[in-house]
């Protein structure tokens, strides 16, 4: 029954999209609650893997490989040669991922309120984009984590090109060109360690590109494996992103519908640090460890040149846009201090911007809906005209900057400590960007909730509504919940920071 589990989990979403398919377009609140309801299965099963986790099951137990296809006919020299499987499995890390996706998933479907038309097409996408999110954190093999990696790209393309801003369009091909390229550069990779070894089980290969592992085609020699290593940092630094792979990312999140930059800020960006923890530290321990001050270097340049732009941003969205861009430093910083304290804070920055993005661009989607804009210098006022949303963008500011007591803090502190441990005078450069993240989180949030009331916010103007609120108050629970009490997440993640420590020889 566990075997079956995740791939009930994976694919639960395809239920609703069958449904969907039968429901007439003109239905739309028929269409709605489908849409909603489609993404609770896969929510319900994540909960309960994790709650009988923290029973004692062992999370080994949730893991199905089944004869998928096979290249070639070999089997004479040995029968798993050049075979793929169809294999799903967790660990602590990729437990945790599917969690944070499958929730931001069932409240980004409630932030579907503010979708305008089209609801059957939009839910159909958005379903297939939870299928491609689900999987890739649970794929156990790199040519079935590209199958799903690819299925994220087609809804989006169309997520975005459809029912996105004025530049939709624009900020669509962006997105696909972006990523293609940084696809293509996967498939390099990919393709190339299925070739010379024969597998591509990620357990398998990382025992192969270790010191005592020997590949059953051809040796991988030192100097290729420093190439796929960079290939893979190119391959999934477009999607984290780091500096200059980064402009696509800001006209996604300024074009994209609320709803669905909640899940790319969310968690699309985060399959980026997924890829260079699973793949990049897990494969190739060791020639990370020797560019690993590189690492730290481009998270600094991403931390401050993010947060320098953000400073001088005029739209709301741009501020949190290029502040994605400065989070996501933390995670390289935290990886290029390849410490255990360093390593946790960055695989908690994943978890914690994930959420605190996720409430920010909701609660932007929120005012703009009201006020047609999001111009800093056309908003102000908003704590007399609408409190409640004044308050909760107070409140996700104050967990953006890092407010003890909240997610944000608990990451930063752990990625930073990591890195003054291994490189103080760079740690201390990297630490003029907190400075300033709170510099501009401060400017814009006081600017819009205390500055002089504009035109744009009159008494007319509602405040956040019932159906808004559930999405708010879950994810401030939770920003609240991993700040106060951090051991929700260092439990799950306890086996997957040993097993990175023991590959890199500690």
């Amino acid at each position: 029954m566990n075997e079956l589990l995740l791939t009930l989990l994976v694919f639960s979403p395809l239920a609703g999209m069958f449904v969907l398919w039968f429901i007439p377009k003109e239905q739309e609140s028929t269409l709605k609650l489908i849409g909603f309801l489609a993404t609770l299965p896969a929510l319900l099963i994540s909960l309960f893997i994790y709650m009988q986790y923290a029973a004692g099951t062992k999370l080994s137990e949730y893991s199905i490989k089944v004869d998928w296809f096979r290249f070639g006919n070999l089997k004479e020299y040995d029968s798993k040669l050049f075979a793929v499987d169809y294999e799903l499995a967790l660990d602590g890390f990729a437990l945790v991922m599917v969690l944070l996706t499958s929730v931001l998933a069932t409240l980004a479907a409630i932030a579907s309120v503010h979708i305008k038309k089209e609801w059957k097409g939009y839910f159909l996408l958005f379903l297939l984009l939870e299928v491609g999110m689900l999987g890739v954190f649970t794929a156990q093999n790199l040519i079935l984590f590209f199958i799903f990696f690819e299925i994220t790209l087609i809804p989006m393309f169309f997520l975005i090109g459809k029912w996105g801003y004025l530049e939709k369009e624009k900020a669509a091909f962006s997105f696909l060109i972006y990523n293609g390229l940084g696809s293509a550069v996967l498939l390099i990779v990919i393709m190339i360690l299925f070739a010379r070894t024969g597998t591509s089980n990620i357990e398998a290969l990382k025992y192969m590109m270790t010191v005592g592992g020997v590949p059953l085609i051809a040796p991988v020699s030192e100097g290729m494996k420093y190439a796929l290593l960079i290939a893979l940092l190119v391959a999934f630094g477009v999607k984290l992103p780091i500096f200059p792979l980064h402009t696509w990312m800001l006209r996604v999140h300024v074009q994209a519908p609320p709803s669905i930059v909640m899940l790319h800020a969310g968690v699309l960006l985060k399959i980026g640090a997924f890829g260079l923890i699973r793949f990049g530290l897990g494969i190739f321990p060791e020639q990370f460890e020797k560019i690993a001050f590189v690492i730290a270097v481009l998270g600094v340049v991403n931390l401050l040149y993010g947060a320098f732009l953000a400073l001088i941003q005029t739209d709301f969205k741009m501020v949190l846009a290029y502040s994605s861009i400065s989070h996501m430093g933390i995670v390289l910083i935290g990886l290029g201090a390849l410490n255990e304290s360093g390593i946790q804070g960055a695989i908690f920055q994943v978890v914690s911007h994930g959420l605190i993005a996720a409430l920010l661009f909701f609660l932007v989607g929120v005012m703009y809906e009201r006020v047609q804009t999001s111009q800093l210098n056309e908003l102000g006022g908003l704590a007399k005209i609408m409190p409640l949303t004044a308050g909760f963008l107070l409140a996700g500011s104050m967990a953006s900057l890092g407010l003890p007591g909240m997610s944000g803090f608990i990451s930063e502190f752990m990625a930073f400590l990591g890195l003054f441990k291994e490189e103080p005078i760079l740690a201390a450069i990297g630490t003029l960007g907190i400075i300033l993240t709170a510099v501009y989180v401060l400017r814009a949030v006081l600017g819009i909730t205390y500055g002089t009331a504009k035109q744009a916010l009159t008494e007319k103007v509602s405040d956040i509504k019932s159906v808004e609120l559930a999405p708010v108050l879950v994810l401030l629970a939770l920003i609240v919940w991993i700040g106060v009490y951090p051991s929700v997440l260092t439990e799950p993640l306890k086996a997957t920071l040993e097993a990175i420590l023991i590959g890199l020889g500690g």
